[in-house]
């Protein structure tokens, strides 16, 4: 029997082992379709890498039986676009771009529920002040932007000024390619006027945050998961991503309905989503902040660990046509987080474990991993990542455990044993950035 041969955008190591790990992994043969650094970092030509992924397959000996990505855009885009041109089982590119498009996203939810802050356009070459009818503390972002990149906390006139500069200064960046795609599109007068290079200003949201997993098949929408967001203390920043969530079952009930009603009005099908919400643990209260139709990556350990199969599975089985259901709590641990260890200042590295101690630690503690994003020698400023606006990601660390405690535990090793020092900042004694490390 020949393999099912499947392409997948921006294959990198971190995540082929999780791939080889789903069920019917052996009928595949994973092939990586561009490269990381070509799809996510520096100038985006979404039309010369959507030729070049095209002239690959083109190219290839073989039968293409599915394309699939599991990043945020372009990769997101590419999917629908590719899978289209090739006969193959994918989302429909406009349910995408709805997800995508903050303001088309907005328009959209409002339609079905009221858990929306209030949002308004904002004008780059005139805006001085908060849009009218709106209040601070807000948010400033562009309509198309991944991870933070370029969003923007204001409190006042001042601070509203200068994020509308930076923006300014870079919105072009994902916005030119996305304009690229609405062009293929017809598009609502609203959104055609507001085109993919504008950016959107959203009342402050608060509480608890969390993250909703789901998939949707032949017009089924299904939910699989529901994970805490923690923040750093006082920060916007993600510590870490955890599952199960802890949140009240009615406030998870609430979550798991309002994320099946907004997916169907977007109409997106064939797909794996994330959805992002701020909830009220004791009124029940939720905000929506954000729809991504696709599962994150960042999860897939997450579920392997504490269900038994990573989420990887769902979007496999969609693009082969297959039965997309995850199994529920038969993994070897009842919860599981991926840590993000942050500096919030910029500075050079100046010492870090090796990958040979790094591979050493994870021998020792049962459950965790560890990948390491910067090196000695790096400025953490002039790395080409998109992240958020005020910090920078020094590790991911994937950790298993039985409990909260172990858990905490498990990680606060794991930092230790990175040994991250700076050149200048603020440090402890082992260089640790521990008034952000969180905990």
């Amino acid at each position: 029997m020949e393999p099912l041969n499947v392409f997948v955008l921006g294959l990198e190591e971190e995540n082929v082992d999780t791939l080889l790990d789903v069920p019917y992994a052996a009928e595949c043969r994973f092939h990586p379709l561009l490269g990381q650094e070509e799809l996510l970092h520096g100038e985006i030509d979404i039309a010369a890498l959507l030729d070049k992924a095209q002239r690959h397959l083109k190219g290839f000996d073989g039968n293409i039986d599915a394309i699939v990505g599991y990043w945020d855009f372009p990769v997101s885009i590419m999917v629908p676009i590719l899978t289209s041109r090739f006969g193959l089982r994918g989302p429909d590119l406009e349910a995408v771009v709805k997800c995508e498009h903050k303001y088309w996203s907005r328009l959209e939810q409002q339609k079905v529920t009221d858990a929306c802050p209030r949002f308004a356009l904002v004008d780059l070459d005139h805006a001085e002040r908060c849009p009218e009818g709106m209040r601070y503390p807000m948010w400033l972002k562009p309509v198309k932007s991944v991870d933070s990149e370029l969003a923007f906390h204001v409190k006042d006139d001042a601070e509203f000024r200068d994020a509308v500069a930076r923006i300014r200064e870079g919105v072009d960046r994902m916005g030119k390619p996305f304009d690229h795609v609405l062009r293929t599109l017809d598009l609502p007068p609203e959104i055609a006027e507001a085109g993919g290079a504008a950016c959107l200003a959203e009342e402050a949201m608060s509480g608890a945050r969390a993250a909703v997993e789901g998939y949707v098949r032949d017009g089924d929408i299904k939910v699989y998961g529901i994970l805490d967001s923690i923040t750093y203390p006082g920060e916007s920043s993600f510590l870490r991503h955890q599952y199960p969530s802890q949140l009240p079952p009615g406030t998870q009930r609430r979550l798991e309905d309002l994320s099946q009603r907004v997916i169907a009005q977007i109409g997106l099908n064939d797909s794996t989503f994330s959805i992002e919400y701020f909830c009220d643990p004791e009124t029940g209260d939720v905000g929506l902040l954000e729809i991504n139709p696709r599962h994150s990556q960042s999860h897939a350990r997450l579920f392997d660990q504490v269900d038994g199969m990573a989420n990887h599975h769902c979007m496999l089985s969609l693009a082969l046509g297959r039965d997309p259901s995850l199994p529920y709590r038969k993994g070897p641990y009842a919860l599981a987080a991926k840590w993000y260890l942050r500096r919030f200042e910029d500075g050079v590295v100046r010492g870090r474990a090796t990958e040979e101690e790094i591979a050493q630690t994870e021998r020792e503690i049962p459950g965790v991993n560890i990948h390491a994003l910067v090196d000695v020698g790096q400025r953490l400023s002039e790395i080409p990542r998109a992240e958020d606006s005020y910090s920078h990601e020094l590790a991911h660390i994937s950790v298993a455990a039985g409990d909260e405690t172990e858990l905490r535990e498990k990680y606060d090793r794991c930092v230790e044993a990175l040994a991250f020092t700076f050149d200048d900042g603020d440090e402890d004694k082992a260089g640790r950035p521990t008034a952000r490390q969180g905990g």
